[in-house]
């Protein structure tokens, strides 16, 4: 394996650019500054927090308006995925949509399967072992196919979870979830594009690449 082939590297690499992408936006914003005052990894955290709390915040306030749940608490690592390693493949566009879709598909499907819903959430009936069921199903089921179609998003485990836990499991409200995701990556794309960052429009670079090649 070449050098600039091991994960080490590319993590490196990642991490470059997501610094780069932040000094890029700091510059067309005139606040570069901040650099001469305090240490890079700060000011890189700063722009993690800001964008966090923007975009979830719009989320937040269409969640109030709507009365739909547009917030969810996978949505949250899935924000810090694209804002703190947006060039990694688990933060594409791609693995974002397609592994919350395969999250809610198997975990609304072990819901009904088990009839886990026979019991309301929120219920204390002791150890209820269809949604003992449910949650083991839809979790390894989910991590089956993301495995399966090369669509790794770790967040998409924990949508899984609520829906087939009851907490989010009516159909409406799976595809308010989806819309979610779609919002979410539609501001990231906007905001690292703002940064000077080619965050792609559906895979990473090297998701486009064929297989077997590597990238130089």
């Amino acid at each position: 394996m070449l050098e600039s082939d091991s994960p080490s590297r590319r993590d490196d690499n990642q991490e470059h650019a997501g610094i780069d992408h932040v000094l890029s936006l700091l510059r067309r914003l005139r606040l570069n500054w901040l650099l001469r005052h305090f240490p890079s990894r700060l000011v890189r955290s700063l722009y993690v927090f800001v964008n966090g709390f923007l975009t979830i915040g719009i989320l937040a306030l269409l969640a109030f308006v709507t009365r739909n749940p547009f917030v969810f608490p996978s949505l949250g690592p899935t924000a810090y995925l694209l804002f703190f390693s947006p060039l990694a493949k688990a933060s594409s566009p791609r693995n974002t949509i397609a592994g919350h879709a395969i999250g809610l598909v198997c975990g609304y499907g072990a819901f009904v399967l088990t009839g886990a819903g026979t019991i309301p959430f929120g219920t204390h009936p002791g150890i209820f072992w269809p949604r003992i069921l449910a949650a083991a199903l839809s979790l390894s089921a989910t991590g089956a196919l993301m495995a399966l179609l090369d669509v790794s998003h770790p967040p998409a485990g924990a949508t899984t979870l609520i829906v087939s836990l009851g907490i989010i499991a009516r159909p409406r409200e799976l595809i308010v979830i989806e819309v979610a995701v779609f919002l979410l990556v539609a501001q990231a794309l906007l905001i690292n594009r703002l940064a000077g960052l080619p965050y792609p429009l559906w895979k990473t670079p090297a998701q486009l690449m064929p297989a077997g090649e590597s990238p130089e």
